[in-house]
C-alpha cells in the first residue's frame, strides 16, 4: 500500500471510529450494556466493510485504472449486500440493541463516506505520469530525418 493511500485510509478511519466511540456511549446510556455492544459491532462492520472496500478500489486503480469506475459501482454494491446478510443474519437476536446497531452503523457509514470524499479533495492526485511525458519528449526530440 502506498503512503497516499495509507493517508487516505487513515483519514477515514479515525472520524469513524470517533463517531463509533460517541455512539457506543450514547447508546450504553439510552439502551445499556447491549446497546453499546450494538453499537460497537455497528462500527466495527462500517470499519472492516468501508476499509476493505477502500483497499480492494485502491488496488484496482493501480492495476487496473480501466476497471476503476465499474469496480466502484460493483463495490458499493457488494458492500450494501453485506451488511444487508449480517443485518438479516442477526434479525431476531438478542445479543445487541438492533436500533443502536442501526443507527450506528448509519451514522458511521455517512461519516466514512464523507471522510473519504474530504481526502480524496484535499489529495494531490496526478491524472499524468510525468516521466512518461519525459519519456515521450525524448523519444520525439530526435531527427526527423
Amino acid at each position: 500500500m502506498q503512503s497516499n493511500d495509507a493517508r487516505l485510509l487513515l483519514h477515514a478511519v479515525v472520524p469513524t471510529l470517533a463517531i463509533g466511540a460517541v455512539g457506543v456511549a450514547v447508546s450504553a446510556v439510552v439502551a445499556g450494556a447491549t446497546g453499546a455492544i450494538g453499537a460497537g459491532i455497528g462500527t466495527v462492520l462500517v470499519v472492516l466493510v468501508m476499509g476493505a472496500g477502500l483497499v480492494v478500489l485502491q488496488q484496482t486503480a493501480r492495476k487496473l485504472p480501466q476497471l476503476f469506475q465499474m469496480m466502484g459501482l460493483l463495490l458499493y454494491t457488494v458492500q450494501i449486500l453485506l451488511v444487508a446478510v449480517f443485518v438479516i443474519t442477526f434479525k431476531g437476536t438478542t445479543l445487541f440493541d438492533p436500533k443502536a446497531f442501526a443507527f450506528t452503523l448509519l451514522g458511521a457509514t455517512l461519516v466514512w463516506i464523507a471522510a473519504q470524499t474530504r481526502g480524496h479533495m484535499r489529495e494531490k492526485i496526478l491524472y499524468v505520469d510525468p516521466d512518461s511525458a519525459d519519456t515521450k519528449k525524448a523519444e520525439t526530440a530526435g531527427s526527423s530525418t
